[in-house]
């Protein structure tokens, strides 16, 4: 999967919104204005993906393109190398499980509004 192949399959989501708040070269993708996926437009090598702990810990001991979070929380966020033994569907799973868990921690108040979108 290319970087607008990625950027296409995230900003399809409900509620999703991208942005670059950190500088001009990393794309931050957005749920309810929380990050679920960020990406190096200058590189394009990777996305940063929020991941529940333990299957992180799995995840990077069976894939050799699982990483831990570059500049992020190991414990709750991988990098996922493009150009590796990751496939399309494993990519589109790792993204659609990070957007779920950061709409599973929404407020009700913030769900209902997603909801209506």
């Amino acid at each position: 999967m290319n970087i607008e192949e990625l950027r296409d399959y995230c900003i399809q989501k409900k509620g999703v919104t991208e942005s670059f708040p950190f500088d001009d070269k990393v794309l931050v993708f957005k749920v309810m204005n929380k990050m679920f996926a960020l990406v190096n437009v200058e590189i394009s090598d990777s996305v940063n993906l929020k991941c529940d702990p333990e299957r992180a810990i799995e995840l990077r001991e069976e894939y050799m393109g699982i990483l831990e979070g570059y500049h992020m929380s190991k414990k709750h966020w991988n990098t996922v190398l493009l150009e590796s033994d990751v496939n399309r569907l494993l990519l589109q799973e790792l993204i659609d499980d990070s957007y779920n868990l950061i709409v599973s921690k929404l407020t009700k108040k913030e769900k209902e509004a997603l909801a209506q979108l």
